[in-house]
Parts: structure tokens; C-alpha cells; sequence
């Protein structure tokens, strides 16, 4: 069914839900799913309504016009999209396949609503397995010297290939400053650690150091600062002192499959809101 997805985040107040609701029930809205929340800390409300797009009389476009005044009168930071209209994931990885082939078989089976014009990868292993899928393999070698070129046209395939996201799945590399600024937002990563413990590097061996009991994953939107950007999902699994890290690796890559699709389903479900570093969740 076709829906319209209509997302905001504004300063908390009496009135938001009536007035969004009549809004809707004056043009015969039909609301199939409804998530509000109140955050007291920040003083900020947020709102995620999905809306039969043929009850409605108009297209996106007039919907936009006829609710800005609402927009306007409760200072919202808002947008709605069309749930046919899919997005466009470039994917990216290295050499490790079990995140990227997990996203191309949920993509292949219909699980995953995305268009996936490319792949993006600094080496060429992965090629026979993308190309299977009839998708574009892009072979992006990164120099360890000097990586500015290679960035650049990482930049550029992004851009030709119109991505509204883009997917590091196990892609080991860290991007520059200003590739994070260019796509805020859009860019989501897979870490494999329960973040904020074990950042960067071998975090699987950081862990076996500690002796921890739970190893997990995160999902997160990529900025600046490594390893810190909005989290959008995570999970763990138990270990014990019997687990090696080689056993500690095996299992961590079935919580960063499971970690991954839920978080960019999410994402493209336009279920994700931001407000400065947290997110607010509608799954």
C-alpha cells in the first residue's frame, strides 16, 4: 500500500497532535501507523504519522504547500515522502562479504525497499558476488599514501549515481572530514562493538582483553568524529570465558548482519529522526 510519510521534530507544546491531526482529517487522511514522543530532557516532540496516500487529494508536492503554515506556526523541522518514491543505497565495502551479501539477498528477496545502483570498493574480491546480483561494481583502490584521489572519485560516484544513502558495510576506511560533511546524514555505518566501548580498531580484541560478557554491534550515521555519530540500532550476544576471539568474531558478524538491515530499514522507512546527537527511533 502506498503511503505518505509524514516526519517532524519541533519544541514541545500543547496542540501539535490536534493540529497535525485535523490537518489530515480535514482532507479525509486515512492514518495507518501513528508514534509520537515526548522528550522532557530536551524540551523537543517528536512525530511519525503514515498516510493512505489515496485518501488524499492531492500529490506530495500539494501536500507540502497546504501544510507549511502549520510548519511555520510550530517552528517545525519537517518532511514527507512518498513510500513508492525508493531510495538509492550505495553500497560500500572491502574485503569482508558477509554485511554486503546479507544487505544484496534481503535487497534480492524484496525485503529491502532501495534501488542499489552500485557497489563501492577498494578492492576487487568482491566483484563476482555483486555482479551476480546485475548490480555496477565499482573498483575504488584507496593509497595508503594517498588516499585524496580515491576519495574524490568516491565523492563523484556518489553523485552520478544520485545516492540518497550510502552504506559502509565493513568498508575499512575511514572517510575524510569533508566526505562526511558533503552526505551528513546520509551515510550509515556498521561497527562491530557495542559502542561507546571499544572504538576503532580490532574491537573484538579489546574486548577478549577485558573479559567482557556481551559483545554487540552498532549502527550509526557516520561523522567527523570516528565511531561517535547518531546511533540508529544496536544488538548484543553472550560470550563467556570459553569464547576465543576467533569465536568472538564469528558470532559478532551475525549481530552486524542483523544490526545493519534493521538500522537502514529503518532508515529508509523514514523512521529515524536526529536531534543534535541522539536519535529518536519509530520502529
Amino acid at each position: 500500500m502506498r503511503t505518505f510519510r509524514l516526519v517532524i521534530a519541533c519544541p514541545d507544546r500543547v496542540g501539535i497532535v490536534a493540529k497535525v491531526s485535523n490537518f489530515l482529517a480535514t482532507y479525509n487522511g486515512w492514518i495507518t501507523e501513528a508514534s509520537h514522543h515526548s522528550d522532557t530532557q530536551s524540551g523537543w516532540f517528536f512525530m511519525r504519522h503514515e498516510i493512505r496516500a489515496d485518501s488524499l487529494p492531492f500529490d506530495l508536492e500539494e501536500f507540502r504547500r497546504a501544510f507549511a503554515p502549520i510548519a511555520r506556526e510550530f517552528s517545525m523541522k519537517w518532511r514527507v515522502s512518498d513510500s513508492s518514491e525508493l531510495k538509492r543505497v550505495v553500497l560500500m565495502a572491502s574485503r569482508e562479504s558477509h554485511c554486503l551479501a546479507d544487505l544484496l539477498h534481503r535487497w534480492h528477496s524484496g525485503e529491502l525497499p532501495c534501488e542499489i545502483p552500485c557497489v563501492i570498493s577498494n578492492h576487487d574480491e568482491l566483484r563476482s558476488m555483486v555482479e551476480w546480483h546485475g548490480i555496477p561494481y565499482c573498483h575504488v583502490p584507496v593509497d595508503p599514501q594517498d588516499k585524496e584521489p580515491a576519495f574524490a572519485e568516491v565523492s563523484r560516484l556518489i553523485r552520478e549515481h544520485a545516492a540518497d544513502t550510502v552504506v559502509l558495510a565493513r568498508y575499512m576506511q575511514i572517510l575524510p572530514p569533508q566526505l562526511c560533511r558533503e552526505f551528513a546524514m546520509q551515510v550509515i555505518n556498521i561497527h562491530h562493538s557495542f559502542l561507546p566501548s571499544f572504538v576503532g580498531a580490532r574491537p573484538y580484541h579489546q574486548a577478549s582483553l577485558r573479559g567482557v560478557k556481551l559483545i554487540g554491534a552498532t549502527c550509526h550515521y557516520v561523522t567527523e568524529e570516528l565511531d561517535a555519530g547518531p546511533i540508529i540500532e544496536q544488538d548484543v550476544v553472550r560470550i563467556s570465558h570459553r569464547d576465543s576471539v576467533e569465536d568472538m568474531v564469528r558470532l559478532g558478524k551475525d549481530v552486524e548482519k542483523m544490526v545493519l538491515s534493521r538500522g537502514l530499514r529503518y532508515h529508509l522507512e523514514d523512521r529515524v529522526l536526529v536531534h543534535d546527537n541522539r536519535t529518536v527511533v519509530f520502529a
